[in-house]
């Protein structure tokens, strides 16, 4: 069973998909096959790893989106596996480094923006059964789609979920398929401000979730969920002697101070070195060394997978 974690803020801009691109890229050069799946409609992820014009030719139409317009305007469970990518580039440096592991790719879709409004839809107007039965069947789309996949012998050791940065419907139904949660942010006030809310939201959901199972009992169609709050990622984070900035560590240890649990590594910010990343269509993390401040980096990112590896029970 591959272990599903979402990759999660309310704010933008904090390093998430580039956290998510550079875990894959590291979790497959350790040798393991590796799903991402891009929930965000800005399609960051998807343009990390395919060229523009290389989708709008091949792939438009093999995208997330058009997974939940199945759902969406009939009903029907439109299997994951037919809108699965493999990219070639990352997957060739893979095969260059003498790896077993891959990367797949589910695509996103500007048009993911509406998605979330008519799935809202499709969760009221019945009787409370009718409406707890709708509940469930909306917010596990993403956990059977993934267990379709399973049955079908489409197996993954990961699988990487780069959520949008909203607490709406799309993003709570890669929650409910999750057994992992991470949260990439800033060292600063208004990145950290939402976590401890993000906590609250995430329990409640999960609640609410598992409260609803229970009506369904004689049916055995749902179950109880248990994602876990991993813990919080510090991203660009600037370091002097070895240290964070002393502002950037007091919103660290404000965040530990909250019981929320904190991921030893940190990310360093370098905009040079991400920034050619996404081009070349290959993570940071499986680019050749070049430089000191290149092997910090790597090594940061490498850091990073080991520990995730490790508490995750990859």
């Amino acid at each position: 069973m591959a272990k599903v974690i979402s990759i999660i803020n309310y704010k933008g801009g904090v390093g998430k998909t580039t956290l998510t691109s550079n875990l894959a890229a590291e979790l497959a050069w350790n040798g393991l096959k590796v799903l991402i799946i891009d929930l965000d409609p800005q399609t960051n992820l998807t343009f990390s790893f395919l060229r523009v014009d290389d989708w709008e030719k091949n792939y438009q139409n093999k995208t997330i989106k058009k997974w939940f317009d199945a759902y969406i305007d009939n009903d029907q469970d439109f299997n994951l596996g037919d809108i699965i990518i493999t990219p070639e580039r990352v997957n060739a440096r893979l095969k260059q480094s003498k790896s077993d592991g891959k990367i797949d790719l589910i695509s996103s879709h500007l048009g993911l923006i509406n998605v979330d409004l008519e799935l809202s839809a499709k969760l009221w107007g019945g009787s409370d059964r009718t409406n707890r039965r709708n509940f469930l069947k909306v917010h596990s789309r993403f956990k059977e789609g993934l267990q379709q996949l399973e049955d079908q012998g489409v197996i993954y050791d990961v699988v990487l979920i780069d959520c949008p940065p909203n607490f709406n419907v799309v993003t709570k139904t890669a929650i409910i398929a999750s057994d992992t949660l991470l949260v990439p942010a800033k060292s600063d006030y208004l990145s950290t401000i939402g976590i401890e809310q993000l906590d609250k939201n995430v329990k409640e959901l999960v609640q609410e979730y598992n409260e609803k199972t229970k009506y369904d009992e004689l049916n055995n169609e749902f179950e109880e969920v248990n994602p876990v709050f991993e813990g919080v990622i510090f991203t660009m984070v600037g370091i002097r002697y070895g240290v964070p900035y002393q502002a950037q560590q007091q919103f660290i240890s404000t965040v530990k101070r909250l019981n929320i649990p904190v991921l030893e590594t940190i990310i360093r910010e370098n905009k040079t070195i991400y920034a050619d990343a996404p081009q070349a269509g290959v993570p940071v993390v499986l680019e050749e060394v070049r430089s000191e401040t290149y092997e910090n980096v790597r090594g940061e990112l490498e850091a990073l997978a080991e520990e995730v590896m490790n508490r995750v029970g990859i």
